[in-house]
Parts: C-alpha cells; sequence; structure tokens
C-alpha cells in the first residue's frame, strides 16, 4: 500500500441556518484550490461538499481567520458566530491518500447564521440537512425510515456476524444508538452515522469500499452490500462530510441545552412561537407548547418588547427578544430540551 509522506492542515465550515423551520446547512459545489478533487472542481459533477480550504500560514494568522477567509470567497457570506467542532485526520479520509497522496488533516467548525442571498466561487446552495440524515427528525412522529429500511437491514446486518460472539456485539451497538422511542438519544447523531458506515449501509461506506477493491485492498468483510438501499439512506457527501456534519449536528443538539446558541440563528425580534418551531427544528422532536414557554420565560431567557408582530387574521403575537442579561446571570442558559417529548 503506498505510504503518505506528507500531511497537509485543511479548513472546513458547517454553516448552520433555520428557515421557515428548516434546518438548512450551506454546501458548496465547486471548489479551485489544491486540496480540490477533480469532483470538487466541476459543479456539475461533484457531490455536496462542506466549504473547505486549505490553511495558508503564511496569510492567515489564526485557524479561524483562514475559516472565514475560505467560506466568503467561496459563498460571498461574511461569519458571525463561529466556534470550533473537532479535528478530523483519519487515515484516508482524502481517498488519494489510497494512491501515496498527502494525508489531509482538517479543522472542522460550526458557524450560526440566518440565510442570506449566495455568491462566491463555490456555486454555493442551501440544503435541509435532514437530506442528509433523515433518520433524524422526529418532529411528525418516528421516521418511517427507520422502520420500513433501517431496521430491518441492521437485523441482516447482526445475523451475517461470523460468530456468536460477534452478533452479540452488534446488537447491543444496535440497541444502544438506535434505540427505542422513549430512550432515543438526539444528541447521537455521530453515533448512529457511523453505525451505518460500519454496517456497509451508506453511500459513502460503498464508495470508500470500491476504491479500495479498484487499489487492490482488503475490504471490510464486516459490511453489508446493498446499493438500493444505499441509495435511500438520505444523500451522500464528499469524502467524510457527512460524518463531519453529524459531529455538528449532535454538538448543536446538546448545546441547546445549556447554551443560548439558538438566539444567534434569530432575528433580534421573533415571536415565542418561532422560537419554538426554531428549536423544533434543529432538536429533531416536537416540545411541550406550554411547558416550553414556561421554561424559557421563567429562566429569563427572553423579554417582552412591546411590539406585536402583524399577522393576516387572528390574534397578533407578541414579539419577544433574546435578554442577554441571562449569560451574566446563569452558568447554563439553554433552552432545556429535556422538556421535549417524542410524537406518538
Amino acid at each position: 500500500m503506498p505510504v503518505a509522506d506528507s500531511t497537509v492542515l485543511g479548513l472546513t465550515a458547517v454553516i448552520v441556518a433555520v428557515t421557515e423551520e428548516v434546518p438548512r446547512v450551506l454546501v458548496v459545489r465547486r471548489m479551485t484550490h489544491n486540496l480540490a478533487t477533480p469532483e470538487q472542481r466541476d459543479a456539475t459533477a461533484g457531490l455536496d461538499s462542506l466549504p473547505f480550504g486549505p490553511f495558508a500560514a503564511e496569510r492567515d494568522r489564526t485557524l479561524e481567520q483562514g475559516l472565514r477567509r475560505w467560506v466568503e470567497e467561496q459563498t460571498g457570506l461574511p461569519l458571525r458566530y463561529v466556534e470550533q467542532l473537532y479535528t478530523f485526520g483519519d487515515r484516508y479520509r482524502d481517498p488519494r491518500e489510497l494512491e501515496g497522496g498527502a494525508r489531509v488533516v482538517t479543522v472542522g467548525y460550526m458557524a450560526l447564521v440566518q440565510e442570506a442571498p449566495l455568491s462566491g466561487s463555490g456555486a454555493a446552495e442551501w440544503h435541509d440537512w435532514y437530506d442528509y440524515f433523515p433518520w433524524e427528525d422526529w418532529r411528525d412522529g418516528k421516521p418511517d425510515i427507520l422502520t420500513r429500511l433501517i431496521t430491518p437491514a441492521l437485523r441482516r446486518w447482526v445475523a451475517a456476524a461470523p460468530d456468536s460472539a460477534a452478533a452479540a456485539k452488534r446488537a447491543e451497538r444496535v440497541s444502544t444508538t438506535f434505540a427505542e422511542e422513549e430512550l432515543w438519544d438526539t444528541e447521537r447523531v455521530l453515533e448512529r452515522y457511523e453505525l451505518l458506515y460500519s454496517a456497509g449501509l451508506v453511500e459513502e461506506a460503498r464508495r470508500d469500499r470500491a476504491i479500495r477493491a479498484r487499489l487492490g485492498l482488503a475490504l471490510d468483510s464486516a459490511q453489508l452490500d446493498e446499493p438500493e438501499l444505499a441509495a435511500a439512506l438520505g444523500t451522500p457527501m464528499a469524502q467524510d462530510n457527512r460524518r463531519i456534519l453529524a459531529v455538528a449536528l449532535g454538538r448543536m443538539r446538546g448545546k441547546l441545552k445549556y447554551r443560548p446558541l439558538v438566539f444567534e440563528l434569530l432575528p433580534a425580534q421573533f415571536t415565542l412561537f418561532r422560537l419554538q418551531r426554531t428549536v423544533e427544528a434543529l432538536s429533531g422532536v416536537q416540545l411541550h407548547k406550554q411547558n416550553f414557554r414556561r421554561l424559557v420565560l421563567a429562566g429569563g431567557l427572553v423579554e417582552a418588547t412591546g411590539a406585536q408582530e402583524a399577522r393576516t387574521g387572528g390574534r397578533p403575537a407578541e414579539l419577544h427578544r433574546f435578554r442577554r442579561d441571562v449569560l451574566r446571570e446563569r452558568v447554563a442558559a439553554g433552552v432545556g430540551l429535556p422538556m421535549v417529548r417524542m410524537v406518538d
């Protein structure tokens, strides 16, 4: 197997917005830098990619400064709130490493914005993030794709284990990751995606397997090969970008409980209904209206502005704003997702 003799550092952005109750992520279809794959250089041929570029140490004083520059160049979008997610450096995350190319390590960031028109060199587009993780959206109850496709496929994967001990390990992993409704953990997005990858059920697993087969390398015998199912399990992304997106979604859902990040996605004034719908869009579950409002108001997270939102018909809704003093008053100032209930 060829061994890469160099490592390069990249910067990747997960840019999130919520528009009309749809959680959206910004993807690009074209890149021109020297880390772009041939497909990423052609907007008509490539897969969805997160905004990404190499870190230029001679040009950018900090990693975040480099990230902001690449994002604005590729999307035309200036960023406000940005936080570092994780460093992704698994061997062969860029498949060109299998053929002796450099090992590409990327530092992932999450940025929260309000959706805006796009420009720049990347042929950028806003996409619903549940297009990539359709099993994560429980707002209308348990997703049909779980019952109809994923659960039966995971049973086949357990049954295909080489021995009883391996089958037991697989079964335990399935039962804890894809738990029943009352035990479903909204934050375990990455674990669920990685399990589907390990089982060979998502398109990225099939793509990576095909690359290894082409190069005459050993294949993962634990994986199933079900192309029709893989095509149904969400939109694939370039390289390991869907894994990076899964990390961001899990991080966002966790932080909703103790940090007021959701207000970065809202205008300065908003209704409590819009606030609730935004939290529901991000968490993927429906909230109990009265309990949610009681928690938000009692916790001092918002304050009334005295203004009302004009509506066509019906009673006008009172407008609120984020009460920033809460940041000095409380260590944890989230919207309290323990109040979430699953929809029957």
